[in-house]
């Protein structure tokens, strides 16, 4: 278990890296890589089965849950954790969550290094909730020292499902496969109506260009995603104007609507449905 240490009403998390990095430390498979796999045929201890995964996996909901449950308004920041502290990126990375945490909004970040930590350093240095969630990982991964709060996953898709609920918008900064995801994820979910009024801002143009003008030019022209789709993605290159329309956001709380109507009205039109979700 993590150790812990009282401040005011929130009891604040120390990063316990050694119970999540075990199974990296000891050349084992880490739970998503087991949760994931057939099971063998002789298999027989119920606490390798998947039934016991299904209670695990129900902890740590619930950990998260009640973790989070006062976090209050709160901004997710992704990107890579190979960037330095001495890269542009990390210091535009601290700036914006220096910038949200003076308006008022909590940091949520993966909690390991490079975009991570400037987001969660930002944090610290605004004096509000600098929060990790950290995964496990087939290589050695703790929390970086910025995180105030700490909580430990073993499974993607539950660290995923915090990420989105706690938060009020995503900031997405250049980094790699995991970013992606996280990035697609979010508009994926915007575009079906799971979530709404949910910015997902792209921060640093140059970086960005090349994957915007391949959804144009061949995600676009093929007909796979709709015009309307593309008026998700914010595109900025300001720490400023990043603060400043996630705070549009939050006050005006419909502001996207339009926007984000468009993209599900046209999927529903690209099935054959209507309002009413009968067809047509």
């Amino acid at each position: 278990m993590a150790k812990s240490e009282s401040s005011g009403n929130r009891t604040r998390k120390r990063p316990n890296t050694a119970t999540l990095n075990r199974a990296a430390r000891l050349g084992k498979r880490t739970e998503d890589e087991r949760l994931l796999a057939p099971p063998p045929p002789e298999q027989k201890l119920f606490t390798e089965t998947d039934p016991w995964r299904v209670l695990r996996i129900m902890g740590e909901f619930v950990e998260g849950f009640d973790a989070l449950a006062e976090l209050g308004p709160a901004v997710t920041i992704f990107g890579s954790a190979r960037v330095k502290a001495s890269d542009p990126m990390y210091q535009a990375a601290m700036e914006v969550a220096r910038l949200l945490g003076e308006a008022g909004f909590a940091i949520i970040t993966g909690g390991g290094p490079g975009i991570m930590e400037a987001g969660n350093r930002g944090a610290r240095a605004a004096g509000v909730e600098s929060v990790g969630l950290n995964i496990e990982l087939p290589f050695e991964q703790g929390s970086n020292p910025f995180v105030d709060l700490a909580i430990d996953f073993h499974y993607f898709f539950v660290r995923k499902t915090m990420f989105v609920k706690y938060a009020q918008a995503f900031v997405i900064f250049p980094g790699g496969f995991g970013t992606m995801d996280e990035l697609f994820e979010a508009l994926t979910l915007i575009q079906t109506g799971k979530v709404q009024n949910f910015p997902v801002i792209l921060f640093g143009s140059a970086y960005w260009r090349g994957l915007l003008d391949w959804l144009r030019g061949t995600m676009l022209a093929e007909g796979k995603i709709a015009a309307a789709d593309l008026d998700l993605i914010i595109v900025s290159d300001s720490p400023g104007e990043v603060r400043d329309l996630i705070v549009q956001a939050a006050h005006e709380q419909r502001w996207r609507d339009e926007q984000e109507a468009r993209a599900r009205e046209t999927t529903r039109q690209v099935f054959g449905r209507n309002r009413s979700g009968t067809s047509k």
